[in-house]
């Protein structure tokens, strides 16, 4: 802590944020005489290549000292990245997965370039990625589908970029040789829900009425107020969100979004309704907490933490499930009751793997292998438990039905239909009744969460917080989502999303755009109303890229 460079100690450089540390480093040089100038030359060319290589991918807002465990996904993809650019290595195979998850469409051309420069290194880049300024970006592109699950694992489309925009079908080509070679061969296949997008035959339209919001914002229990928010990087700042509307809270990577939404909001009325006991972030007051008398965060983290969770359980649609079995004539001969067609209960399970259909080896310093139960062969019930059928189905083929074979099969039972139905409408219809939880994605998980929420009884007066629901999802996935929020919202109750995707924002009531920068640059109110009114907004770099999808 005594040694000083430029009067700042290490702990001092290490706490400013990534941009403020290349100025101070370039800076530096200056001052040095001669021989301090032979001395430094190596270290001070290499910290400022690596500074420069974050602040290229769009983390000029984070501080070098920030902890990795608090670092987004995506956020820690990119630092990968940035180190990867560093190295310079040439002839290997980079494979990202959804770079852009959390990323400003501002911030889109900096990552883009970053994986142009390291292909023309002489590297392969493979892309997962569902963002469309990314994917026009590309070489070359390769579509699976046409659905989901059982659905989809076919090339629907393959070709040269933007070759393929154009293509209007054909055959497949022998070999998808990259783009830069000079293929000229492009896939173009009618089933390709992507292509149908990215040439506009498909799209989310623009709503052509809005909900009102109260004007001037002076309803009491029109709105929720928040006082002061100080939480982090946010600068004292006021803002009052519309109850009974979609909101998106929007701005660039570090603007105060997170802190605002769960630092603040989040944390104080789940204090309040929840029984929970957070540290909330800084604010003065939170105004019109008596017109909200439920919050609940939706989230991408999983629906269960073992493999007996699915969603049929999770929808609360097992349940009635098991009733129905146990109705059965067969099932109330031999006295069996519901809790017989359990797998998390001793009675009807297999106790060999107790329910799980599979038996944990643990692996010395390779991962837990799971092997399939020689008892049950994987039923996860015994023998007798599986004799009892409905419909010539045992409960085992029930687990092994997807949603929509479900739906189908369970038509004539409302209480049952409904439910299952709901998990259909949201585009989930290919995962299967008995899918463990700790297999489905993050967006899928988040899916199945509203769903439950959607066959609750309504109570209208229910806040729902969302963090990028749209990470992981296809466009015609998005246009799904979007429905079932608005649902929620035509049903009485309020969601607040943070989301950087444009086809969200463009369909909501209000927009409350934070920045204008990151970190401590960030943190204000640039603009807030409609996303019409954030288009004309000149200082609002979320406004300059609505205004195009708002034609």
């Amino acid at each position: 802590m005594n040694v000083l460079i430029a009067a700042k100690n290490i702990t001092t450089v290490t706490g400013m944020p990534i941009d403020k540390a290349y100025g101070f480093f370039e800076k530096l040089e200056t001052s040095f005489n001669i021989r301090q100038k032979e001395v430094a030359e190596a270290p001070l060319r290499e910290i400022k290549n690596r500074l420069k290589f974050m602040i290229d991918v769009g983390f000029d807002y984070l501080t070098l000292d920030r902890k990795a465990g608090t670092l987004s996904g995506g956020e820690s993809q990119r630092i990968r990245l940035a180190s990867q650019i560093g190295s310079r290595l040439v002839g290997t195979l980079y494979i990202l997965d959804e770079p852009t998850i959390g990323l400003h469409q501002r911030d889109n051309a900096k990552l883009i370039k970053t994986l142009h420069d390291l292909r023309d290194l002489g590297n392969t880049i493979i892309v997962v990625e569902h963002d469309e300024e990314t994917i026009r970006s590309g070489d070359y592109l390769v579509d699976f589908g046409p659905g989901a699950g059982i659905h989809g694992g076919k090339i629907v489309a393959s070709g040269l970029i933007p070759e393929i925009f154009s293509a209007r079908g054909g055959s497949p080509p022998d070999a998808c040789l990259p783009a830069r070679q000079g293929r000229a061969g492009a896939f173009g296949g009618k089933d390709s829900l992507t292509l149908q997008y990215l040439r506009g035959k498909e799209f989310i339209a623009v709503p052509k009425i809005r909900r009102k919001i109260p004007n001037p914002p002076a309803g009491g229990h029109d709105f929720l107020k928040i006082k002061g928010a100080a939480a982090n990087n946010l600068q004292n700042i006021d803002v009052e969100i519309p109850l009974r509307r979609l909101t998106v809270i929007t701005g660039v990577s570090g603007s105060g979004k997170s802190s605002l939404v769960y630092d603040v909001l989040y944390k104080a009325l789940a204090n309040k309704w929840n029984g929970a006991s957070y540290k909330v972030g800084a604010h003065k007051t939170i105004l019109g907490l008596e017109y909200i008398n439920r919050v609940i965060n939706i989230d991408q983290s999983p629906i269960g933490r073992t493999p007996r969770s699915n969603p049929a359980t999770y929808v609360g649609a097992w349940t009635y499930i098991r009733d129905l079995f146990a109705a059965t004539e067969d099932a109330r001969v031999r006295g069996y009751k519901p809790g017989r067609f359990s797998f998390n209960v001793p009675s009807g399970r297999c106790e060999n793997c107790e329910g799980h259909g599979t038996i944990a080896i643990e692996m010395h310093f390779l991962p837990t292998v799971y092997v399939q139960c020689e008892i049950c062969k994987g039923k996860r019930f015994d023998r007798e438990t599986l004799e009892v059928e409905y419909k010539d189905k045992n409960i085992y083929d029930i687990l092994q039905m997807t949603i929509e074979e479900a739906v189908k099969f369970f038509e004539d039972i409302p209480w049952l239909y409904d439910r299952l139905n709901i998990l259909d409408e949201v585009g989930l219809g290919y995962l299967q009744l008995g899918q463990s939880a700790t297999t489905l994605s993050g967006g899928e998980a988040q899916r199945v969460k509203l769903s439950a929420e959607l066959g609750k009884r309504d109570t209208r007066r229910t806040l729902y917080l969302l963090d990028e629901p749209t990470t992981g999802l296809h466009f015609a996935d998005v246009d799904k989502l979007l429905l079932v929020l608005q649902k929620l919202v035509d049903r009485g109750n309020t969601v607040v999303i943070i989301e950087h995707n444009l086809d969200v924002i463009k369909t909501a009531d209000w927009v409350i755009d934070l920045g204008p920068e990151g970190g401590e640059k960030g943190g204000k109110i640039v603009a807030e109303g409609t996303p019409e009114t954030i288009s004309r907004k000149a200082e609002s770099f979320t406004g300059q890229y609505l205004r195009k999808v708002l034609r």
